[in-house]
């Protein structure tokens, strides 16, 4: 069962949920790590929408010192509620907070797929949230942006629109190239009903309206994220079935990247993993965190553990 309370500050709901396990006397004598706030907000739509903050347990309306921002875009079709769960109580061990919004595309909410109305919302988030919550002190000087497969390619499009928001990001196995993606929908289970969302959620197809999945390719803003100055991680899977032909996607993101700029802060870290299973508390995620300084230093992917990498250096992990 879970026991949730809710109150409203400045017009935003805030709830706060712990998880009790039933016949589990550890769990419930237990204080949570984190805890989670629901926070209303209005998209760039006018819709009303939710974003989960989630904080270390402890952080609450005291003179508690500032503390690092990761914005975190969820994926495609699964919501932002899937992707409080991929954090579980890193924040608690930074410490920092995480703000996962609902988002909301040019018409769909859960397949938004980098519409540049989301990506105005996603660079609201700061702001937004200290309204919502005035006693919450963000650093400024520490904001991120952390996302896996479509919360990827608009962490990538945040990057190369708003870098002055950011000091850091990592995109986990995104799609970087609408129209392709939109080819590649047919070699998918229910590839027609995503070519269908995607028509409905772009304007048309990329022969149709080729600006429409131009603006939402991080490929075609490679020169604004080469020269964004943003410490980039762009992580993707030699065997990912989500995001098929990686190597065309993630991958020629990095390459032209260092060919605009050979020296960009930008490091690709390759693997085989399935599709974003390297984005999660037990993965690759506190390893990619701790680079920017979020979590205290932590090993390298096993096969890297003798050496630091230069950030032009193709990493395998």
């Amino acid at each position: 069962m879970r026991a949730r309370t809710c109150v409203v500050i400045l017009g935003a709901v805030l709830c706060t949920g712990i998880a009790v396990h039933p016949g589990s006397a550890a769990s419930a004598a237990q204080p949570p790590a984190v805890r989670t706030l629901a926070i209303s907000y209005r998209a760039h739509d006018g819709l009303p929408r939710r974003a989960y903050l989630i904080l270390p347990a402890w952080y609450g309306p005291r003179d508690d010192p500032p503390i690092p921002l990761v914005i975190s875009p969820h994926g495609r079709g699964v919501g932002a509620r899937t992707n409080v769960r991929r954090w579980l109580d890193l924040p608690a061990l930074g410490p920092f907070a995480v703000i996962n919004p609902e988002g909301q595309g040019r018409a769909l909410t859960l397949f938004s797929w980098g519409d540049p109305g989301e990506i105005r919302d996603l660079a609201r988030m700061p702001g937004m949230i200290q309204r919502a919550v005035p006693w919450l002190r963000i650093d400024p000087r520490r904001v991120y942006a952390v996302g896996g497969s479509m919360g990827g390619q608009e962490t990538l499009l945040l990057v190369a629109r708003f870098p002055h928001l950011l000091a850091g990001a990592a995109a986990f196995d995104a799609p970087t190239n609408m129209a392709a993606r939109y080819r590649a929908f047919d070699t998918l289970r229910f590839g027609d009903g995503l070519q269908r969302l995607a028509r409905r959620e772009i304007g048309g197809t990329p022969a149709t309206d080729p600006e429409g999945y131009q603006i939402r390719s991080p490929l075609d803003w490679a020169r604004k994220i080469a020269f964004s100055g943003v410490p980039l991680q762009i992580w993707w899977s030699s065997r990912d079935t989500t995001v098929t032909d990686q190597t065309r996607e993630s991958g020629l993101l990095y390459r032209d990247i260092m060919r605009l700029n050979p020296f960009a802060p930008v490091t690709q870290f390759v693997g085989s993993w399935a599709h974003t299973t390297e984005m999660k508390s037990h993965g690759y995620l506190p390893f990619a965190l701790s680079r920017f300084g979020l979590l205290p230093p932590r090993a390298a992917p096993p096969a890297n553990r003798d050496r630091e990498h230069h950030p032009s250096e193709k990493v395998l992990v």
